[in-house]
């Protein structure tokens, strides 16, 4: 039997505040348990909500001591903030996406390192500032691409640096889910009516909200960089100002191709990432449904399944691996993972220490940016009437 995680922690907490992801929020509340559950670093400020009363309730749901450190908008929380000898060391953006930038933007303008939730920004122009930005400030900027936290899938990205699958042929991705397949957001939902508004979700919802996920877990696992791509967006329910449903070919640079398809209207499924990579001497499968094993069929022997916690992996993989085998390591322990990595990576940065790419394991801001290109791209494909465009 494999045992448990290691001890990837070091003694003190540090502070973080929120923007966004108030009471009857999905994500934030994610996020909050995420950063909990190593007790690495402690809530102590935010604007959970346009409404006062909702970061009010939130606050006190969440144990913030100190209400003065409860505020009405981002921009009083980030000059307060700046202001103060103990002020914050990170915040965490979970607010639609066009709220993004300014927010960040003013986050590093006023010292305070930066996890965003994804994608980044809705243009590229915008991330390519926060790039610039976070460079110029030494900022620490992650971006919350949580499935490749799981240790699996880790594992699988040194199979392939280690050139256990030969060279790279082709690149079979999906991510279907079921939630739009009706008007929902005309029903009130708020995470449906955001999601398929221009106004807030920039020019993608399907693309942009899990089709993004598809093209960080591919280049993370596979090292591919995409060269160019072939985009139909579809929009199949009657209203809907968005898309809800693409198929994607893609070339990458080396001779590798790809396939993605990503959809919020395929009936029978709930979260379905899977990935598969195939390669001259061994292809990988894993499905984010069934996290803790992966499919290794190799061309010269028979084929195996791996299982998280029963089977050897490798070290760096291992040491994000929590518990023994037969208890199932999910979604909050992937995003753990995320944010384990960062906070102390971060310590390391607010020491002075160097950080190494292995301590550095984290989705960052450079990543974002790649993901809103890969969005941009493919709605400009598409628009073109699903013409290959360069990346």
């Amino acid at each position: 039997m494999i045992e448990g995680q290691k001890d990837l922690g070091r003694a003190g907490r540090l502070t973080y505040g929120m923007i966004g992801g108030g009471k009857g929020a999905f994500i934030g509340d994610v996020h909050r348990k995420a950063v909990a559950m190593d007790g690495k670093a402690e809530l102590i400020a935010g604007c959970f909500s346009q409404s006062y009363e909702n970061t009010l309730a939130t606050g006190e749901a969440w144990g913030i001591p100190d209400k003065s450190r409860l505020y009405k908008s981002f921009e009083e929380m980030f000059t307060a903030e700046a202001r103060r000898e103990d002020r914050i060391d990170f915040v965490i953006i979970v607010t639609p996406n066009n709220t993004h930038y300014p927010i960040a933007r003013m986050a590093i303008e006023n010292g305070i390192h930066v996890v965003c939730d994804k994608p980044l920004t809705t243009t590229s122009r915008d991330a390519e500032e926060l790039v610039r930005l976070a460079r110029e400030k030494g900022i620490l900027f992650g971006v919350t691409y949580a499935y490749t936290g799981y240790p699996l899938v880790k594992h699988m990205r040194q199979m392939v640096r280690n050139g256990d699958l030969g060279e790279i042929r082709f690149v079979s991705a999906e991510y279907p889910q079921e939630w739009l397949a009706t008007p929902l957001e005309k029903t009130g939902q708020k995470q449906a009516a955001w999601r398929t508004d221009p106004k807030y979700a920039g020019a993608s919802n399907c693309v942009g909200d899990i089709g993004s996920h598809i093209e960080n877990m591919v280049s993370y696992v596979s090292g591919l960089k995409i060269q160019s791509l072939l985009a139909r967006l579809d929009t199949f329910i009657e209203g809907r100002h968005l898309d809800d449903n693409a198929s994607i070919l893609v070339n990458y640079k080396g001779g590798a191709k790809g396939l993605y398809w990503s959809s919020q209207v395929a009936i029978g499924h709930d979260n379905g990432l899977r990935i598969r990579i195939y390669g001259t001497k061994a292809s990988l499968e894993w499905c984010q449904e069934i996290p803790n094993s992966c499919r290794v069929s190799y061309l010269d022997r028979p084929s195996q399944v791996i299982s998280r916690g029963r089977d050897k992996m490798y070290p760096q993989a291992q040491a994000y691996s929590r518990i023994p085998s037969g208890h199932p390591e999910g979604y909050f322990e992937a995003f753990a993972n995320i944010y384990s990595t960062y906070i102390e990576a971060l310590r390391d940065h607010l020491s002075g220490q160097p950080v190494s790419a292995d301590e550095a394991d984290f989705p960052d801001v450079e990543e974002g940016l790649r993901g809103v290109k890969f969005i941009e791209k493919c709605v400009e494909s598409s628009r073109k009437g699903a013409l290959w465009v360069d990346f």
